[in-house]
C-alpha cells in the first residue's frame, strides 16, 4: 500500500460542494430516499465534531455528525461515511470516524447512532440496536441500526423514535 499522505481537518462550508460531489459517485441519487439523509435533511452538520480527509489538494472523504435525539435523549448520528470509490479501502473511512468519535467524546458527547453494515463499523466498537429498541422515522433494516457507547452505560435505558435534535 502506498504512503498517501492523508489530512484529516475540520469540515468548513467551503468544502460542502465537493462532498456533495463525493456523495454522488459514492452513493448516486437514491440516496436522498434513505431514512438516515431525510432524518438529517435541513439540518446542518456539527462543525466540531465532522471532519474531511485530503490526499494533497483532493478532497477523497468526508464524516459529518449529527446531533439528534434518541428516545428524547440527546444522541449524535454519525454519517454518512463516504471515500472517494478510488481510495477505498486504505483505512480512511476508518481514520475519519476515529477522528469525529474522539471529538465527540471530547465534547462530553455520549452516544452515536448509524445505519450501516456491522462488520464494518464494528471495527471502532458499533453494536447492533436490539430488535424495537428504537424507531427510525422511516424505513430501515433493523439489522443496519448500530449504537456506539461514548460514555459506559449510555445506551441504558434508551428506547423509541430517533428524531431531529
Amino acid at each position: 500500500m502506498t504512503d498517501l499522505s492523508l489530512a484529516l481537518s475540520p469540515l468548513t462550508p467551503a468544502d460542502l460542494p465537493a462532498i456533495e460531489k463525493l456523495d454522488e459517485r459514492a452513493f448516486g441519487p437514491g440516496r436522498f430516499a434513505l431514512s438516515a439523509y431525510r432524518l438529517r435533511e435541513g439540518v446542518e452538520p456539527d462543525p466540531e465534531l465532522s471532519f474531511v480527509a485530503h490526499v494533497g489538494t483532493l478532497l477523497v472523504g468526508a464524516n459529518r455528525m449529527t446531533q439528534i435525539t434518541c428516545g428524547g435523549q440527546p444522541a449524535l448520528l454519525l454519517g454518512p461515511l463516504t471515500v472517494d470509490p478510488a481510495f477505498r479501502s486504505r483505512g480512511i473511512g476508518e481514520a475519519l470516524m476515529q477522528k469525529s468519535m474522539e471529538a465527540a467524546r471530547a465534547a462530553a458527547h455520549k452516544l452515536v447512532i448509524l445505519v450501516g453494515d456491522e462488520p464494518y463499523y464494528k471495527r471502532v466498537g458499533f453494536k447492533r440496536v436490539p430488535m424495537g429498541r428504537l424507531q427510525m422515522p422511516g424505513p430501515v433494516d433493523p439489522a443496519r441500526l448500530l449504537y456506539c457507547e461514548l460514555a459506559e452505560g449510555a445506551f441504558e435505558g434508551i428506547t423509541g423514535s430517533i428524531a431531529r435534535a
